[in-house]
């Protein structure tokens, strides 16, 4: 605001040193020429342009100096150079009095805000815990190391969109969570088939544990009559039994192949045989995904002679797949968890069923 006084009273000053050394013959023909240039700005823009504050102060004061000049007969002149009322002086002077009283605003009183980790760090809570309420959650965070209060935690999760605990718990509440509590007491098993070379068809039964993704593979046969598949169930028993496994449920389909005898074998067990409904795939999913995952990774780009080749392919492709596949499920890691090596050092391949796999490695320091 200063520099455009300054700037206007230069201008003026400028206006009146040119006016000193103008005739009035000069002057009275400038006068018209301005009073031309205005009526034209006038039919161009419509509604004049509003002056700002310091126009209408120059314009104020230069109306002053020339009523002193001008003669009784011609005070109309000054009547039409004033472009303001005493209303608006009024409001100027409120203006300043406005601005006197005016003070440097405050700093905010209140606590400062969290830190945007702490904040990332509820909202992750709140949604992987559903049933945690505001003052649970603040436990939680105590037991990290972090003296939240309540009505902190309420308004990050408000702000988030996040409801309190009831209505997030039911919202957050699916069968697939409900399962996943049960998943790590569930096998499942199926058969598919492959046709050789000599278009002999061949049985393969497998077992998939749902929570490690591990794969035990039975074995093969073309003739999976009764006795050999119960043979299957009793030998994959003693393996469970080895391993201390607390396996409470296996689920396969209404296969004919799965005879009495093999679901005595698990019962024996205190393993609780659950049947899929008709030609309903997807309730054995985990099995499916698996037979897919091994047809296109293994058995789609190999020529299987017979039963004892086809055994061999199948051994070396499930190792592969327990102890080195990256899994998406598992957050890419194998089903028998493999440690993750230092970013240094060379790496190594290994070559899986000649080559159609690949398995990387890096030697340990």
């Amino acid at each position: 605001m200063i520099w455009s006084l300054i700037a206007q009273l230069v201008t003026l000053v400028l206006d009146l040193l040119t006016l000193r050394h103008s005739t009035e013959d000069d002057k009275a023909l400038e006068v018209l020429v301005l009073r031309q240039q205005i009526r034209i700005l006038e039919r161009r823009v419509g509604k004049p342009v509003r002056p700002s504050r310091i126009e209408k102060l120059l314009l104020a004061l230069t109306a002053d100096q020339l009523k002193a000049h001008v003669r009784d007969g011609r005070k109309r002149l000054n009547e039409s150079i004033l472009l303001f009322k005493p209303a608006t002086v009024l409001k100027w002077h409120r203006e300043l009095v406005k601005r006197k009283w005016t003070f440097q605003q405050r700093a905010r009183v209140g606590r400062p805000r969290i830190a945007a980790e702490l904040e990332v760090l509820i909202v992750r809570l709140a949604n992987e815990n559903p049933g945690l309420g505001y003052e649970k959650l603040q436990g939680e965070l105590m037991k990290l190391g972090y003296h939240v209060g309540i009505s902190t935690i309420r308004a990050v999760l408000k702000r988030h969109h996040i409801s309190p605990a009831p209505e997030r718990d039911r919202a957050h509440s699916s069968w697939r969570t409900f399962l996943n509590h049960y998943r790590t007491q569930m096998l499942a098993c199926d058969f598919f088939t492959i046709e050789t070379v000599f278009l002999k068809t061949v049985y393969v039964l497998f077992f998939i544990d749902l929570s490690t993704r591990k794969v035990h593979l039975a074995g093969c046969t073309r003739h999976p009559n009764s006795a050999w598949v119960t043979q299957q169930a009793r030998q994959l028993t003693w393996q469970l039994e080895e391993q201390n496994s607390h396996t409470r449920f296996l689920i396969h389909d209404r296969d004919t192949k799965f005879t009495a005898p093999f679901d005595i074998v698990f019962a024996s067990e205190g393993i609780a045989v659950v049947l899929t409904p008709y030609r309903a795939p997807n309730a054995n999913a985990f099995a499916e995904r698996w037979i897919r995952s091994m047809r296109h990774e293994c058995l789609d780009q190999l020529l299987i002679f017979n039963e004892a080749h086809l055994r061999r392919v199948l051994t070396e492709y499930v190792d592969y797949y327990n102890r080195a596949r990256p899994h998406q499920g598992l957050h890419q890691q194998a089903p028998i968890p493999f440690q993750r090596k230092p970013v240094h050092g060379p790496v190594y391949r290994r070559e899986v069923l000649g080559g159609i796999l690949h398995d990387y490695w890096r030697q340990a320091a």
